[in-house]
């Protein structure tokens, strides 16, 4: 399996505060380690709870949300799951299994498309940048931190770290 630590991953936390957004870094060493990443997030304040949104080698990414103790994931391409370790957690998290060699020629999301609802961004939206597979994954995340409301801060953050 690849390693998505050090550069290969970046996670960036997300809540609101105050009717504002709030932005940060998550350490490295939470990037590839799906409980970490759960436990982190579920440390965050935030009006409607908090997520982080993690970039793995632009090639596929996961949201992982904190509401009300209830734990969201979306992954953004099953087929990540095999080279990737988090993709797998992902998986096992949500009891799917991972694609086998006949599965691999269409990529498709697993996990709650409705992540976001509650923000304005419906399945059908979501599932509409899911669907650009001419898109990286660092583009997805651009255009759901748009879309959401919080382009400008997100560019600022990933911009500074792999800038």
């Amino acid at each position: 399996m690849a390693d998505s630590s050090g550069t290969d991953a970046y996670a960036v936390l997300v809540y609101r505060q105050d009717a504002q957004w709030q932005l940060g870094v998550l350490p490295d060493a939470v990037n590839d380690d799906l409980e970490a990443l759960i436990a982190a997030v579920r440390q965050q304040p935030g009006e409607n709870g908090a997520f982080a949104m993690v970039n793995v080698a632009d090639e596929f990414f996961v949201v992982v949300r904190v509401q009300m103790g209830r734990v969201r994931l979306l992954l953004s391409d099953v087929t990540a799951a095999v080279a990737w370790g988090l993709a797998v957690q992902v998986l096992e998290h949500l009891d799917l299994d991972v694609p086998g060699d006949d599965d691999l020629e269409e990529v498709w999301p697993a996990g709650d498309l409705g992540v976001f609802d509650d923000l304005g961004l419906d399945e059908m939206e979501m599932g509409a940048i899911l669907s650009d597979v001419d898109a990286y994954a660092d583009e997805m995340l651009s255009a759901l931190a748009r879309r959401l409301g919080f382009s400008e801060p997100f560019e600022r953050v990933v911009d500074a770290l792999v800038g």
